[in-house]
């Protein structure tokens, strides 16, 4: 593995806006906070890449429902007195020179840019906090490094269907950028066609995409943000004026790698993650995943059939059977239940006995999930409260809609945080 200097480089990780499109799963938290994979949020993903590649200074900028990131990021990310490293929360401030919130992602930058530069960096690494992936950053900048480059762009090839949803750049033989377009339509797609290599050529993968991921030389970033004051974004601004007058390589990336944008994706992602062998790899030691430290005891399972199932710590599993899904920390599932390609998320703290009994005597359904509910293509979010006998399954025939207490999104039901389904239930 190539080594960074401690020095060398800075990371700023963006900490996302509202998040519609991730809706309800975004209605109390900030994407990046969105939980993922039963134990970790999204934002654990860069700053896991970014402390396996070396690089243990970085700053969190953030804004919209921002809470549980920053108190994720307080209570995960520490560092020793004898180490340089740190996790800095930027929050959008009103400052003298401004007082408006962060505007799009090279706004947030700019903004910010004052606490950055008290940092010494040769090279600043940008990311977006709602995405999966596992990529060696240090590779990277070498590359941008013998290439002598202003900006590098993360990029990954695509088919002609996938251009659509990303800005796709042209680049010459020597991976030189030279032209970008943000989402072509089909019929612009033979004038954007790169050599991508053979294997993904072979897979119809003709098209570069950028993923988001950006390295600024310290001088080109400041050139940058000073020149246009006007700007806001950089796939949308400050790149196609870069590629104009400065040196903007391509660092093509052929691993997975997904960007999280909507509720099919983000479920697709996690469900992905229970096969045999997932596209990316979350036991692998050498690139480990980080997160917060919990004091739990290990998962207790009493006579259930489990098949393909993550099962997070402190969970308490009574129930028939759980399918294809992802059972997150201190969830509690009751006799008989079925979980079918679902993730539920879990829970943030355990009931007691007596409170248990307390919300059975109300005819309250108690936290967790209940005895005898069929669950199926579901998303079930933090600290549900579903009774017994509560049938949830979701289809492609299922019409879209928004309640109180959940959601249908193409085919997919989501039970939103903190929300009762009474005993009886039945969505599908």
């Amino acid at each position: 593995m190539i080594k960074l200097l401690s020095n060398e480089v800075v990371a700023v990780i963006l900490g996302g806006g509202a998040g519609t499109r991730l809706y309800p799963l975004t209605a109390n938290r900030s994407k990046p906070a969105v939980p993922i994979a039963g134990k970790y949020r999204l934002v654990d993903i860069p700053i896991s890449n970014c402390l396996n590649s070396g690089i243990d200074r970085m700053f969190v900028l953030t804004q919209y429902n921002s809470a549980s990131l920053n108190r994720h990021i307080k209570n995960t990310y520490q560092f020793g007195a004898f180490s340089n490293g740190f996790t800095d929360i930027l929050a959008a401030e009103q400052t003298p020179e401004g007082d408006s919130w962060y505007q799009g992602t090279a706004d947030a930058v700019r903004q910010s840019y004052k606490h950055i530069r008290n940092h010494n960096f040769d090279y600043l690494l940008i990311l977006s906090g709602d995405q999966l992936y596992k990529i060696d950053f240090a590779e990277m900048i070498q590359n941008h490094v013998e290439k002598n480059a202003d900006i590098s762009i993360a990029t990954i090839p695509v088919t002609s269907d996938e251009a659509e949803d990303f800005g796709i750049m042209k680049i010459n033989e020597e991976s030189t950028i030279t032209s970008f377009i943000e989402k072509p339509k089909k019929d612009l797609h033979a004038d954007w066609v790169s050599d991508t290599g053979l294997e993904m050529q072979s897979k119809g993968r003709n098209f570069l995409a950028s993923m988001g991921i950006y390295i600024f030389s310290k001088n080109a970033i400041q050139d940058l943000l000073a020149e246009n004051p006007a700007a806001t974004d950089f796939g949308k601004e400050i790149i196609p004026l870069a590629i104009e007058n400065k040196k903007v390589i391509s660092y093509q990336y052929n691993g997975y790698w997904t960007d999280i944008g909507n509720i099919p994706s983000f479920f697709e992602a996690n469900i992905g993650l229970t096969a045999d062998i997932p596209e990316i790899d979350l036991y692998d030691s050498a690139q480990t995943i980080y997160t917060r430290p919990r004091m739990l005891p290990a998962a207790k399972i009493s006579n259930s059939y489990l098949d393909h199932a993550i099962i997070a710590e402190g969970s308490i599993l009574l129930c028939e059977r759980i399918e294809h899904s992802i059972i997150g920390i201190r969830s509690r599932i009751g006799f008989g239940s079925v979980i079918k390609t679902s993730y539920i998320m879990g829970c943030d703290y355990y009931e007691t006995l007596e409170e248990i009994v307390e919300e059975k005597d109300r005819g309250v359904p108690a936290l967790g999930i209940g005895d005898n509910c069929h669950i199926e293509n579901a998303l079930i979010d933090k600290n549900a409260h579903i009774g017994n006998n509560v049938i949830i399954r979701g289809h492609e025939g299922l019409e879209n809609t928004d309640t109180p207490e959940y959601m249908v999104k193409d085919g997919i039901v989501v039970i939103k945080k903190n929300a009762f389904i009474p005993e009886g239930t039945i969505i599908q």
